[in-house]
């Protein structure tokens, strides 16, 4: 049964970090997306502070199952994990940090773009 919690939450972490990459993409998406955006900021900086900065409550949830299932040493980052799992490379957790705040920057930016200030596209919505 771990294992399958497991699993769901690698698919649940993958389906965040997509739709807070891509979700910016298709006009029906980005009112959720920006909503998105906004709870992963909130989970990052809101709870960080209690947490520590970047602080994930599904990769904390991961990690409690993954150390019940017998892995140790586990990284703070779920990107790092599979970074580095994936490629069989250990990257520098500050790099892999640097990459994962400034693609998600752009993500955040793209949003507000999109749902603020962009008229011609809150136009073509609305008609």
């Amino acid at each position: 049964m771990l294992q399958f919690f497991d699993i769901l939450l690698t698919l649940v972490h993958l389906l965040i970090i997509g739709f807070n990459l891509l979700g910016w993409i298709w006009p029906a998406t980005r009112r959720a997306h920006f909503f998105c955006v906004l709870i992963t900021t909130a989970c990052w900086f809101l709870l960080g502070i209690r947490f520590g900065i970047g602080y994930c409550p599904v990769t904390d949830w991961q990690w409690q199952i993954k150390e019940q299932l017998g892995e140790a040493d586990l990284p703070n980052s779920f990107i790092k994990y599979y970074a580095d799992k994936i490629t069989g490379k250990h990257f520098p957790p500050s790099f892999i940090d640097a990459v994962t705040l400034v693609c998600f920057a752009v993500s955040a930016v793209l949003a507000v773009y999109f749902n603020f200030i962009n008229k011609k596209w809150r136009r073509r919505t609305v008609n």
